[in-house]
């Protein structure tokens, strides 16, 4: 389990990657079902989809979010640009926070495990001033943000979690 971020350009690169304790085909509904992404956001982000239900996962599905980024609201969507299951998917920020969100999601199947990797490629906002504002904010919370959904994604798919993947519906 790693989190890399690199500077390239204007950009950062972050670079997380896990293997999971369960088969592909276990782990990709996971990530097609949007609404679990609220199970592995931090809880500080206050982070929700609004977009209704049912969500189809395809290749120009929009959906929206909110969550407090430092306290303050934030209105976020993005659109799945290309959907290829059980393999991959990438999803960009069409609104929110940042002037760049690109996210590449990759699954390999590993027998009785999955090897989760994420490529996102990012920029700020701010500018010439984006390089500043990435040290001292944007780039620790993205870390951190990592770090936790990886945490989060480890405990929901332990051999010996009694967890299911599957989002409840109540």
């Amino acid at each position: 389990m790693s989190v890399v971020i690199t500077r390239d350009g204007h950009d950062w690169r972050v670079h997380a990657e896990q293997a999971l304790d369960a088969p592909l085909e276990r782990v990709f509904p996971f990530y097609s079902e949007a609404h679990n992404l609220e199970r592995i956001t931090p809880d500080l982000l206050r982070f929700r989809v609004v977009t209704p239900d049912p969500i189809e996962m395809r290749v120009g599905a929009q959906i929206d979010y909110r969550l407090r980024v430092r306290g303050v609201p934030v209105r976020w969507r993005t659109q799945i640009l290309e959907w290829d299951p059980p393999h991959s998917f990438v999803d960009v920020q069409l609104k929110g926070p940042y002037e760049l969100w690109h996210h590449t999601h990759t699954f390999e199947s590993l027998g009785d495990r999955t090897r989760c990797t994420d490529e996102v490629r990012y920029r700020p906002p701010g500018g010439p001033l984006a390089g500043l504002i990435n040290r001292f904010f944007v780039q620790r919370d993205v870390e951190a943000i990592f770090r936790h959904r990886m945490l989060a994604l480890d405990e929901i798919f332990s051999a010996t979690s009694a967890s299911k993947p599957e989002r409840s519906v109540a």
